[in-house]
């Protein structure tokens, strides 16, 4: 067994991302502290092909050194809004006809491994601060919320981990179809 290299990954140029077609996905940032965290999601939505990020309240934004060590060059690929306030982004995303799901534990919410969106749809996937979550006021906004299930004694993830939780489970069936289509 031996790595890859760079040239047999065959990823895309930064000038090819932007003109691919994206996951139906687009990421909300509601007031995240971390620059690195919001980095690392820019890598992850970059991964994933996302259609973009929305980054809300005082989420840090690019260009930052400190995005930028995390992000690795993400910011330069993947879309960004900044909106002044989540409610305002959540807003805009359903006049787009984005679904809204906050990533949340929350009365009803549905285990990520049984959430099934309709083929096609269009998902805005609402992360939230990573002391309080998702502010209560976006949540009522929500069509509803995606839990990730865990087993240990911590009741959360750093929302960097959950992104990529969260955006692999989204992501899955284009790579179930890509390999029915190589076959």
């Amino acid at each position: 067994m031996r790595k890859l290299s760079m040239e047999e990954l065959g990823r895309l140029s930064a000038e090819d991302f932007k003109h691919a077609p994206k996951t139906p996905v687009m990421i909300v940032l509601d007031n995240i502290r971390s620059m690195h965290n919001v980095g690392s999601v820019f890598r992850t939505a970059d991964a994933f092909l996302a259609s973009g990020i929305c980054l809300c309240g005082y989420t840090p934004q690019p260009p930052h050194r400190d995005i930028h060590k995390t992000a690795l060059g993400a910011t330069e690929t993947v879309d960004w809004l900044y909106f002044p306030t989540t409610l305002d982004a959540a807003r805009a995303l359903r006049e787009k006809g984005y679904t809204l799901y906050a990533v949340e534990q929350a009365q009803g919410s549905i285990p990520l491994e049984q959430f099934v969106p309709g083929a096609g749809d269009k998902i805005a996937v609402i992360f939230g601060n990573e002391v309080g979550g998702v502010d209560a006021g976006v949540l009522q906004f929500c069509d509803g919320c995606i839990e990730i299930p865990q087993l240990g004694t911590k009741h959360s993830l750093n929302i960097s981990v959950a992104a990529g939780i969260v955006l692999w489970k989204l992501a899955e069936p284009i790579f179930l179809n890509r390999e029915k289509t190589t076959e």
